[in-house]
């Protein structure tokens, strides 16, 4: 498989001003949106963290372990990557297209944890 790079971690957020307000004001991570105050009704807030965006996804209950960090990998070519994955004996989702240009490939590791595979065109 080819080398994949670290593109997002996603925390799923049960107040999304909370968490907001500690990872701009706490953390001083800048947000991709700047200029907001009220972030009650949005479904994903975004940071810049260098190579890797941190997203922060409403939907949240709470529940440790359901609500675990999911990490993307980006990857050229998802039919190959997601292939290889099958290949190897992990699960994995079929494609799906949440966005114009984005590709995405859901799976989870030998112990269960979430991942997915993004291919960006």
């Amino acid at each position: 498989m080819e080398t994949l790079s670290l593109i997002e971690v996603i925390l799923f957020a049960k107040d999304m001003n909370k968490m907001v307000k500690f990872y701009r004001d706490v953390l001083d991570l800048p947000l991709t949106n700047p200029g907001k105050t009220d972030f009650s009704n949005e479904d994903r807030v975004t940071f810049e963290t260098g190579n890797c965006l941190l997203a922060l996804q409403s939907g949240g209950k709470g529940n440790i372990g359901m609500d675990a960090p999911k990490i993307i990998f980006q990857v050229m070519d998802i039919k190959s990557a997601r292939f290889q994955l099958l290949e190897q004996g992990a699960a994995a989702s079929d494609i799906r297209a949440p966005a114009s240009g984005i590709q995405i490939c859901d799976a989870r590791d030998p112990e269960g944890n979430a991942f997915s595979i993004e291919e960006r065109s």
